[in-house]
């Protein structure tokens, strides 16, 4: 036992529950429902998942012990990729990040579902994901495996640089492991943690500004269902940041521009309003663009910072940000722990049911920018099947915000490569091959081409100004010739209102398959 667990864990009567992570292993049996803390890659235990993957390897029970797992997004590689690599995931809930796990989901071996993460919690609370359990307290998790920062003198869980679903699944864990991380500094202070009430009488989140507090600094937890805690010295295990390149560079730009005229025109004051960005290098690269720009005094509420909210932070530009998690790289990481004292009284770390809430967004007006994988010429847009149907991570808060938000911004490369061919496929198609956000929810498409401001067109209307303005030239005819000879077909046969030719919506990706490019020579 460390001098730094000692400090950290201040109810001394819990020192009688410290255990390895290895002697933790006893508790864990074949078809649990399990629940983890961790969001985006951070906040996520380490001791306990890499001990029983190791169990596991070393004893050749691969697919022998599989798990159903609930976390509020994406862990760390080497904890839930490494159990999708030794088949120890039978089911995943509600978003994930991995090669080992993608291939699982998509082979069919990981039974996966993703949902707005604003909803995952509530609904992990209502009981969906556990009405057909068979085994176990009924409704309940198995088991619960959260990371804390420090427990306090009256038992409360002080967590560390995410919440995400964590109040919820403590809530549904029959027995919980705590992991005491003592590499982190304490975040005490840090949150504001709202457990769920049950409807009808749902209180509303009374939050009317960004840096509003209405719930707990830690988490009140029953520690007689407590059945370890585990010391850890780990760090998040996050991936250095991606040169931003001129095709990111000119999405900020345009971004910027529709910013400013909205300001001019009188619709955002000249200090926006709340801001929200995905994750990812292109949103990276917006907030970088943003914290160069002209918007002063601005805020943030969003699920994830990323290692340039610290700029947007150190230029004095940025006044305050709400987050369910702070995913930075690891020199962003240490950035961040060198300037604690600079940057802690500047953010709040929520659980996602408030981050991601409707009612909040919609309070805010907010300003939601996000990546899809593709978006159409209608202006649907697709975040999670890449050609209708491989699973990438899933749906995430996307839709969370973008149904919900005063602004509703997609941005995205005009083209991506393919094996042979630079651009070999176009963000923009004729008809999305999945579709996670309607034309009904967004107002601007970006490409590096420009910006679609879409608010108020008619679908035959927004098509002409997604093509002309987002469109990469070499895709331009292509797309231009298949609105005419729909628009063409439809109008005259009385169903013009969003023109689609079906037996040749889906030629673009059907050669992409066959050819290994979106570049069709004719549509005939």
């Amino acid at each position: 036992m460390s001098s730094a667990l000692l400090s950290r864990v201040r109810r001394p009567s819990l020192l009688k529950k410290l255990t390895t992570a290895e002697d933790a292993i006893k508790h864990f049996k074949d078809g649990m429902y399990l629940g983890w803390s961790g969001f985006t890659g951070v906040g996520y235990p380490k001791e306990t998942p890499v001990a029983l993957a190791n169990y596991v390897e070393k004893n050749n029970l691969q697919g022998k012990m599989r798990f159903n797992l609930f976390i509020g997004a994406s862990t760390g590689a080497e904890t839930e990729d490494r159990w999708a690599s030794l088949d120890m995931v039978a089911r995943r809930y509600p978003h994930q990040v991995g090669k080992n796990i993608q291939r699982g989901i998509n082979s069919g071996r990981i039974m996966f579902q993703d949902k707005h993460l604003s909803m995952f919690p509530q609904d992990l609370v209502y009981g969906f994901f556990t009405k057909d359990k068979k085994q176990g307290v009924p409704n309940k998790l198995d088991i619960a495996v959260v990371e804390a920062s420090a427990i306090t003198e009256d038992g409360c869980i002080v967590l560390g640089a995410s919440v995400g679903a964590t109040p919820e699944i403590l809530q549904m864990a029959d027995k919980i492991i705590i992991e005491v991380n003592t590499r982190l500094p304490s975040f005490e202070g840090l949150h504001d943690l709202e457990t769920m009430d049950m409807p009808p009488r749902r209180k509303p989140y009374l939050i009317m500004s960004v840096e509003d507090k209405i719930g707990r600094s830690a988490l009140p937890v029953d520690f007689d269902r407590v059945i370890a805690i585990v010391e850890t010295d780990k760090p998040d295990k996050t991936s250095p940041n991606e040169f931003v390149d001129t095709t990111c560079a000119k999405i900020s730009e345009h971004i910027m521009d529709f910013l400013s005229s909205e300001v001019k025109a009188g619709r955002i004051p000249a200090n926006l309003h709340p801001i929200q960005s995905g994750i990812g290098n292109i949103a990276n690269a917006v907030i970088g663009g943003l914290s160069n720009g002209p918007f002063e005094n601005v805020h943030v509420w969003t699920e994830v910072l990323q290692d340039t909210f610290l700029d947007y932070f150190d230029n004095g530009k940025l006044a305050f940000a709400s987050a369910t998690s702070v995913r930075f790289s690891p020199e962003g990481f240490d950035r961040f722990y060198k300037n604690w004292e600079t940057y802690h009284n500047k953010l709040i770390l929520r659980s996602q049911q408030v981050s991601n809430s409707p009612e909040i967004i919609r309070r805010l007006g907010v300003i939601a920018m996000n990546t899809p994988i593709e978006f159409d010429i209608y202006g649907h847009a697709n975040s999670t099947c890449a050609m209708g149907s491989r699973m990438l991570n899933g749906l995430g808060g996307s839709g969370d915000f973008l149904r919900n938000a005063k602004y509703s911004i997609m941005h995205a490369p005009s083209v991506r490569p393919t094996k042979n061919d630079p651009i070999g496929i176009s963000s923009v198609v004729p008809f999305c091959s999945h579709i996670d956000h309607t034309e009904h929810d967004l107002d601007v498409l970006v490409t590096e081409q420009g910006y679609a401001d879409l608010r108020g067109l008619a679908p035959r209307e927004r098509a002409q100004v997604i093509i002309d303005k987002c469109a990469h030239p070499d895709y331009k005819p292509i797309l231009q010739d298949y609105f005419n000879f729909s628009s063409k077909y439809c109008l005259a046969n009385g169903m013009g209102h969003e023109p689609h030719t079906l037996a040749k919506a889906f030629k673009m990706h059907i050669n992409l398959q066959e050819e290994g490019t979106m570049r069709i020579k004719s549509w005939n």
